[in-house]
């Protein structure tokens, strides 16, 4: 690798660890940690949505989408407006008026206690598979990128996060994230100028070959919910954004560190709608790089597949500088994502447990230990995680089983406690319904191995496996509701 590509790579891997540890210079409370002191400026927290939004795995998949397939993954941001419409006029105000950092202090609210713990104890092991499999994912390119091994990569990765997020706590983080949001548009827009500038016959010629092989479509408008169709991605979309408007901490924390309920809203338009454009960005860039090694395939080695294709322009075609820009880029976007879980994991850890059974009122002091110690320890096992990703046969699918397996629940549980009147028995019911249904869903396809029947193994897409988990739970607890209330009637 050139000399001038690591030295650009390092200057920002620095500056980047030197401006969150600034953070910790200065005076402050636990509140400052988990929401800045409700006083950060609503484009930052735009920026941090949206960088949360583009893990390293969107930057590196998404092209990869496009250049293999078409832009059927695309139809995902469409979802985010009507998701993000449905924040802003529901969640914001509720979690604002709550006062509580927490986002699982409502359903306590709604359920008792045993929900909120059932929540945050489900979003902590979601966020350490989540950041476990992001250091792994990204580690992957950047073994080609850079030649170091996997577990050296995924340590460099958490530990400069760890750093940062542990002494600098969500101001940090969010400031951090809005340099590294700029960051990576700035490198996408450098690789596509580059695509444009090196094609033979410029942009033109990328238009004529997309069109040629039906690389703009959006996929099948058939009402399947099987396969990859426009509508099966659409819902997968709205149910994914709503759970994560709903009922991510790392989202609602954001929330109460606007100044204000507008700005808040602001900022979670911001941070939704700047994803459209820059996923957009993404799959243009996949479908430029096939018109580009259609037009010169001496350029790309036979069998390369699909999402090997950036890593493989962006060190091959790429000039000196830009590549360290790039791989700049992808760390950042890795990342963004690691640090925001590691702070909002650690604001769980005190708010629904420290708090709730260890330490009512603790000193400001011992919150802020508190605080970063449960920083440390997130950190540290999610680099352990990460390791134990290398090996895995599909870390993606491992993943994906296991966001839906720990996450799928809490939204119908949230959607019942917004929409109905269900009490806790009902609740307690309908949610070991859904998860049940759920874990079928995700895992029966490999308990065939063990002789489960094939012609009972879940018929649907995977990704449907939230949606139908999330309605079963609805409906269940609404269906619940309403016999019990009948059967009070009669009594």
């Amino acid at each position: 690798m050139p000399i001038l590509d690591l030295l650009v790579f390092f200057t920002y891997l620095l500056l980047v660890v030197g401006f969150g540890i600034s953070f910790s210079f200065r005076k402050r409370t636990a509140s400052d940690f988990t929401t800045g002191g409700g006083r950060l400026p609503s484009w930052a927290i735009g920026m941090s949505i949206f960088a949360t939004f583009v893990s390293s795995i969107s930057f590196l998949a998404l092209p990869g989408n496009a250049y293999s397939g078409n832009w059927n993954g695309f139809v995902f941001s469409l979802s985010i407006p009507l998701a993000a419409w449905v924040a802003v006029r529901y969640f914001v105000p509720l979690y604002r008026n709550l006062g509580s950092e927490s986002a699982y202090y409502f359903l306590e609210q709604r359920f008792g206690p045993w929900a909120r713990i059932y929540a945050s104890i489900c979003y902590l092991l979601t966020q350490l598979a989540r950041m476990g499999a992001i250091m792994y994912l990204l580690a992957l390119p950047m073994q080609a990128l850079l030649g170091w091994s996997i577990p050296v990569i995924i340590l460099v990765t958490g530990l400069s996060v760890l750093i940062y997020s542990m002494l600098g706590g969500i101001e940090a983080v969010i400031w951090t994230d809005a340099i590294q949001g700029i960051i990576l548009i700035g490198g996408a827009l450098a690789c596509l100028g580059v695509i444009f500038w090196e094609i033979p016959g410029g942009v033109s010629e990328v238009f004529q070959v997309a069109e040629a092989n039906e690389k703009f479509s959006l996929g099948s408008f058939d009402l399947d919910f099987t396969t990859s169709t426009f509508w099966m991605v659409l819902v997968y979309g709205i149910f994914i954004n709503l759970q994560n408007f709903g009922i991510d901490q790392s989202y609602v924390q954001r929330y109460l560190t606007a100044k204000t309920e507008k700005d808040a809203k602001r900022s979670t338009w911001l941070g939704s709608l700047l994803y459209l454009p820059v996923s957009f960005l993404f799959f243009f860039i996949g479908t430029s790089l096939f018109a580009f090694y259609q037009s010169q395939p001496l350029l790309l080695p036979d069998g390369t597949a699909g999402d090997k294709v950036f890593p493989f322009f962006i060190v091959n075609q790429l000039p000196a500088g830009i590549t360290g820009l790039l791989i700049a880029s992808i760390f950042a976007a890795g990342m963004s994502t690691v640090s925001t879980s590691i702070n909002s994991s650690a604001t769980v850890i005190l708010s629904d447990h420290f708090k709730k059974y260890i330490q009512p009122n603790p000193s400001e002091k011992t919150s802020l230990l508190v605080l970063k110690l449960s920083s440390l320890g997130m950190g540290l096992l999610s680099i352990l995680v990460g390791f134990a990703f290398n090996g895995v046969a599909s870390a993606l699918d491992a993943w994906w089983a296991l966001s839906s397996i720990f996450s799928g629940g809490i939204l119908g549980l949230f959607f019942l406690g917004l929409l109905g009147k269900t009490k806790k028995p009902q609740a307690i019911l309908s949610v070991t319904l859904g998860v049940l249904v759920i874990a079928w869903m995700s895992l029966s396809s490999g308990w065939v191995k063990i002789g489960f029947p094939e012609s009972l193994v879940n018929p649907f897409h995977s990704n449907m496996t939230i949606v139908i988990g999330t309605m079963t739970i609805f409906l269940a607890g609404f269906g619940l509701t309403q016999l019990s209330r009948k059967k009070n009637l009669h009594s």
